[in-house]
Formats: C-alpha cells, sequence, structure tokens
C-alpha cells in the first residue's frame, strides 16, 4: 500500500541506497492474512510470532544405538563395567519395566531414556554376552542423553512474524505440533509489455522487429519472488489499448510492473497515460545498469516502471522492485550478503554511477576468493546475467580498476541463482 506522500525526486541522479530508502517509505506492508495448511506453507510469509506449546524435545532420549544405564553403577576404577540387559527402548515403543540397580536396556537414537538412566554408551563401545553387556566408560554423566527441553522450553517463541517459511521452518512447524499457520497473503503482480517491434517467442522475425525477451525474464523474477503473477502479454503502440491495460493491471494487482517507457524524453503513449491514469515520479539514478525508474500508483496498486534494456530491468528490479515487493509481503529486510574478492580482470568505469558489473566468484586453490567479470557488460548483453553469480559493486565515485585489486562483491540471492 502506497503511503500518503508524493514519491520524492530529484533533478541529480539519486544514489540507489538514498533511493530504496525513500521508496521503503513509502509502502506498508499488506495487513491481509489467511490460515494455510503446513502442507501448503511453504515459502509463505508468516503473519504472527509463534512458540512452542511443547518442550523440545518432549521426552529424554538417546542421541545414539546402544545401551542406557545409571552411571552411579560403573566401577570407576575399572575402564569397563559389565551390566545385565533387562529390556529395550525403541522410538515409539519406549521401556515398560522397573529400573533395577546394576542393569541397563538395548536403546535407539530417538527413543525414551526411561527415568532411573541417565546415561547412554553408544553400541560400539560395548560388547555383548547374552544378557550380560559389557560397557566401556563413557566420559561423563548423561553422555548421549538429549535432555527433555534441552532445544527450547514450552512457552519459547520459536518463529518470528515476518520469516519466510522454507524447509527448516516446516520441520520446526511440524515438530512443535503445529498443522495450520496464518500466513500474509500473497502478492498479485500485473505486467506486460508495449511495442509494435516486439515479437513473441518462436515466430519469424521481421527487419527491425525483436523479441519480446524482458516478459520472461520478468515473469521469472516474480516466480522466486514467490507473488502470485498476471502476464497481460504484449499491448501493441495505441493510446487506449495501453489505457485499457494499465487499466485493467490495476484492477487485478497490488503492483503493476512494465519494463521501457520510463525514460526522459521518449517519444510513446506510456507516459503520457500514467501521467493521465496515475500518481507517478520518473527517477533518474545513480545506478548503471539502469537510471531512469518510474514510482508511483495507479488506482489503488503500486506502479513500478522498469527500464527498457534486458539488464537494466533485472538489476533494477532486484535492487529496487524486490525490497518493495518484500516490505509489502511483510518480510523481515535482511542486509545482503556481501564479501571481499581479489579481481581476475582488468574492470573499466566511469566514475558517477554506482555500478552493478556482472561477476562470476570462485575459490582458488588457496581457499581464497577470486573474482572474474563474464565478457562485456552492455545493459542489453542479456548473457552477462545468465553466466554470472554475482553483482561486482563499484562505487559511484570509482574508476577503472586493474586486476588484482580487492573488490565488493554481492553473490546472488534466491531470486536470481
Amino acid at each position: 500500500m502506497l503511503k500518503d506522500q508524493d514519491p520524492c525526486a530529484q533533478p541529480k541522479l539519486m544514489h540507489p541506497d538514498q533511493a530504496i530508502e525513500q521508496l521503503l517509505a513509502q509502502v506498508d506492508a499488506t495487513q491481509d492474512t489467511e490460515l494455510v495448511t503446513l502442507n501448503n506453507a511453504i515459502d509463505r510469509v508468516l503473519a504472527e510470532d509463534l512458540a512452542s506449546s511443547i518442550d523440545l524435545p518432549p521426552f529424554d532420549n538417546s542421541a545414539m544405538d546402544g545401551y542406557a544405564f545409571r552411571f552411579v553403577d560403573l566401577d570407576l576404577s575399572q575402564d569397563k563395567t559389565t551390566l545385565t540387559l533387562i529390556g529395550s527402548s525403541f522410538a515409539g515403543h519406549p521401556f515398560k519395566g522397573k529400573v533395577q540397580p546394576n542393569s541397563c536396556i538395548r536403546i535407539m537414537t530417538g527413543a525414551p531414556v526411561p527415568a532411573g538412566y541417565d546415561t547412554v554408551q553408544m553400541q560400539e563401545e560395548t560388547q555383548t554376552d547374552g544378557d550380560s553387556i559389557t560397557i566401556a566408560h563413557p566420559h561423563k554423566l548423561g553422555a548421549n542423553v538429549r535432555g527433555r527441553g534441552e532445544e527450547l522450553k514450552a512457552g519459547t517463541k520459536v518463529l518470528h512474524r515476518g520469516v519466510t517459511i522454507r524447509a527448516a521452518e516446516m520441520g520446526v512447524l511440524a515438530t512443535i505440533g503445529i498443522s495450520q499457520v496464518r500466513v500474509s497473503r500473497k502478492l498479485k503482480v500485473a505486467f506486460f509489455s508495449t511495442g509494435d517491434e516486439l515479437r513473441p517467442v518462436g515466430s519469424e522475425l521481421s527487419p527491425g522487429q525483436i523479441y519480446d525477451s524482458n516478459r520472461y525474464s520478468i515473469q521469472g523474477l516474480l516466480s522466486k519472488s514467490h507473488v502470485e503473477w498476471i502476464d497481460l502479454g504484449v499491448i501493441a503502440d495505441d493510446k487506449e489499448a495501453i489505457r485499457g491495460a494499465f487499466k485493467e493491471a490495476a484492477s487485478k494487482a497490488d503492483m503493476v510492473l512494465t519494463s521501457g517507457g520510463v525514460s526522459v524524453g521518449e517519444a510513446d503513449y506510456t507516459k503520457q497515460i500514467l501521467s493521465e491514469e496515475g500518481k507517478i515520479t520518473f527517477w533518474k539514478l545513480a545506478i548503471k545498469p539502469g537510471k531512469p525508474f518510474a514510482f508511483g500508483k495507479i488506482g489503488k496498486a503500486i506502479f513500478c516502471g522498469l527500464p527498457g534494456n534486458p539488464v537494466s530491468s533485472m538489476v533494477t528490479f532486484y535492487k529496487l522492485v524486490l525490497p518493495i515487493l518484500n516490505k509489502m509481503q511483510g518480510i523481515t529486510p535482511k542486509a545482503p550478503l556481501l564479501c571481499q574478492a581479489t579481481l581476475q580482470t582488468d574492470i573499466r568505469k566511469h566514475p558517477g554511477r554506482v555500478e552493478y558489473q556482472r561477476g562470476i566468484l570462485s575459490r582458488n586453490a588457496s581457499g581464497e576468493l577470486e573474482v572474474s567479470i563474464t565478457g562485456g557488460q552492455g545493459s542489453g548483453m542479456l548473457t552477462s546475467m545468465s553466466l554470472a553469480n554475482c553483482f561486482v559493486i563499484l562505487d559511484q565515485f570509482q574508476g577503472d580498476l586493474a586486476k588484482g585489486n580487492t573488490v565488493t562483491v554481492e553473490p546472488f540471492n534466491s531470486v536470481l541463482c
């Protein structure tokens, strides 16, 4: 939801960090939630804090296959003690007998340790002779026993609102017996392309025509962002057709997303219709690839307009739109993982904009991080994104860099991997 204030625009190029701070200040997280079953909760955003109603583990249990016994029964003057086997404890089938002095039971990993026994020795450190079990002494009382509540006590918060539920969180929820969770409603994002020069993939190209690639990249980015996407296709360069597309998109979605038609001075209908139908500001950002970006509102929907060049479109989505979507979904923000690596290729750069050059991050034989550039860095060279696994981030006022310099690297997260 867009807050009731105008987007901030500046005549000079704005640093992307400043831009994202101002953009995020103008949107709110959705308050709409829904209850889903646990098996449908993967990649959803938790809408409430959750505490465990039980201790974890819920009972003392064995960390090993072996034998459970009383530590006090060991003859510590010797290296080993022989005990009498009186039963067994298996997962789901606990020992039901009475604990006796100088006795032990066969026990499996995860099985309950009966009250009265306090230590487990792994089976590799034992010898059996009928019901006589000789046990090599463990190092300490309580060895190989996972105590009740060792992981957490009942009432402890386990997961917090804003967490994205992954495989590990699914397991945690199942462990504490939760079968349904309240999550944020999935956002809907509608997108389309405009241009008479765009042709569907698989068709023949005539002179001056290109395939509509951006729509597929955007679809992939939205799918990895775990939102519902609505593809409205390619809209012809017709004023009323474009107006109709914007209205349809805004009526169906929480966000309307386009690529192209946001550069200053572009002679098309997009900007005109945006100014007529919405509350839009055009931003000029100190970012490369990129720079033109549009943001605002159409009807009740947030609008984000990406630049038209394929790499610019992907980079600005990743650096600007994705944080907006995350906030709208209620995802707890996390700073990107950054690391330092030694540059393996020369880099050419003109001061003036923060650059996100596409790189390949790896480790050398000594285990040190190295990064090389994927080749040509033109904003239309989409193969550079396919080859890369990271961005090499170059400061706004940085110039050329020679091989051997240390640079800041941002490995791709799951949206680009």
